[in-house]
C-alpha cells in the first residue's frame, strides 16, 4: 500500500510540516531565501530519498547474499543547468562501501544501487497531475 503523504504550510514563510503515516517531519527554506531553516529544503528531501532508497536496496541485496557489507556512505549534491530549450538536473551521487568485499562484491552491490525504486522514478518520465478540491 502506497503512503499517504499530507503537507500543509500556514503564514509562517517557509516552514512546511510534511505528515508521513505516523512520521512527521517538518521542510523549510534557508534564512538567506526568507525561511527559517527549521528544516531541510525540498531538493534535499527529494535527494535524500534518492540516498536512501539506494543504500536500503544496496543492504538489501548484501543482506541477501550474505556478505558482508558494514555499512553503505552515500553523498548526494544536485546541479541545475538552464539553456534556452531546457533545464537538465544533475545529481551526484558518491558511494562508499564498508566491509570485507572483494572488487567483484563491491562493483555488483554498486550497480544494484542504481536499481533502487526512487532512481526507477526520477530516470523515467513522470507525469504530475494536480486537481484542486472546492
Amino acid at each position: 500500500m502506497m503512503d499517504e503523504i499530507k503537507v500543509t504550510i500556514g503564514r509562517e514563510k517557509y516552514r512546511t510540516e510534511v505528515h508521513i503515516n505516523q512520521h512527521n517531519l517538518i521542510a523549510d527554506e534557508p534564512i538567506e531565501v526568507g525561511g527559517t531553516d527549521l528544516g531541510p529544503n525540498p531538493t534535499s528531501i527529494l535527494l535524500s530519498a534518492l540516498g536512501t532508497c539506494k543504500a536500503m536496496t544496496m543492504r538489501m541485496y548484501a543482506d541477501q547474499k550474505q556478505w558482508p557489507l558494514d555499512a553503505v556512505e552515500i553523498i548526494l549534491s544536485s546541479e541545475v543547468v538552464k539553456s534556452t530549450q531546457q533545464q537538465t538536473t544533475y545529481i551526484r551521487c558518491t558511494v562508499k562501501l564498508f566491509g570485507d568485499l572483494d572488487e567483484v562484491q563491491k562493483e555488483r552491490i554498486f550497480k544494484v544501487g542504481d536499481k533502487c525504486p526512487v532512481q526507477k522514478i526520477l530516470s523515467n518520465p513522470v507525469v504530475i497531475e494536480s486537481n484542486m478540491l472546492q
